[in-house]
Order: structure tokens, then sequence, then C-alpha cells
């Protein structure tokens, strides 16, 4: 499997897992899903918003690659998040649509991608301001690894709300 493969993979990962996480979450009231657990983000619902606008942040970070990604041009009609812990949905219905909608374009995105563009260097600021410039590849590994972090809190909280996401596993997607 070469790096766009593995690309494409996390990609279509990502997307399964949501699927599941918010068609488990969607059992929940929303009281249960506001619930201060404890976690890094507070409530399901607030770890849900931090991984949409994490990845809202980085993926509008990507349009700015020299390769110019027109898959990612969607993304200039949206605000870049100024705050990873702020509530952007509310409404778990309406987080779901703007998920599926993001989870999509990730997969037209990675579409796209270069073997090429990947050795590239990617320039960008930071939260804070701070300008960095680290390799396009590792930061594509951050992004999705970042995913997959927030994702298993998510599931551990839903398990102790007393409800099962079921099968997690990347490997389930690995013919």
């Amino acid at each position: 499997m070469d790096r766009i493969e593995q690309i494409a993979l996390m990609a279509t990962y990502n997307q399964w897992m949501n699927r599941k996480v918010y068609d488990t979450a969607h059992q929940l009231s929303h009281a249960a899903l506001m619930e201060d657990r404890r976690a890094f983000f507070g409530s399901i619902l607030g770890t849900l918003n931090h991984l949409m606008l994490g990845d809202t942040v980085w993926l509008k970070r990507f349009a700015q690659h020299p390769a110019g990604y027109g898959a990612l041009a969607p993304l200039t009609a949206i605000a870049t998040p100024t705050d990873l812990k702020q509530l952007a949905f509310a409404n778990l219905g309406e987080l779901w649509t703007h998920r599926a909608w993001l989870d999509q374009l990730i997969i037209d995105w990675a579409g796209t991608l270069k073997e090429s563009e990947l050795d590239q260097r990617l320039r960008y600021h930071n939260m804070r301001g701070t300008a960095a410039d680290k390799p396009f590849f590792g930061l594509l590994v951050h992004f999705f690894n970042h995913q997959t972090h927030h994702r298993g809190q998510v599931t551990t909280l839903l398990t102790q709300a007393g409800h099962d996401v079921g099968d997690t596993d990347l490997l389930a997607l690995i013919d």
C-alpha cells in the first residue's frame, strides 16, 4: 500500500467511524449528549464539535498547499474556527449534517492527492498565530491520528453512557 492508498483508507475509515459514532450518539437524549463527563471537551457533543472544528482548521490549512486543492474550495465559505472548545453545533442532527458533508469532502479531496505533493512542505500559522513549516505527509498523518484519538474518547464516553459503537478497528476495512 503506497501513501496515497493509505490516505484514501484513512479518509474512508474516518467516514465509516463517524457514521457509527453518530448513529450511536443519536440513541442518547440531548441532556445525555450535553452532560459534562469530565472529558477533555466536557461532553459527548463537545468532543464531537472539537473533532469537526479541528478537521476544519486543518483542511483550511491544507487548502493553502501549493497544489491548490480545488476539492477544498467549499471551505472558503466557512469561517476558520478560533476556539477548538466552542460548541459550534448544539444540535446533534445539525452537527451530523455538517460532519457528513465534511467527511465526503475529505474523501473527495483525498482522491485528488498526488504522491509528489506529499513530500512538499506546508507553511501555515497555528491557532496562536505562530508560523510553522512542516512536511505535508506528516501533517496528514497528524490529521487522521487526531480524529482517531478523539473518536476513541467519544466511543469511551458512549460506552460509559451504556451504548456500544461496535467494531472500531481499521482492520475491518483492510482487504
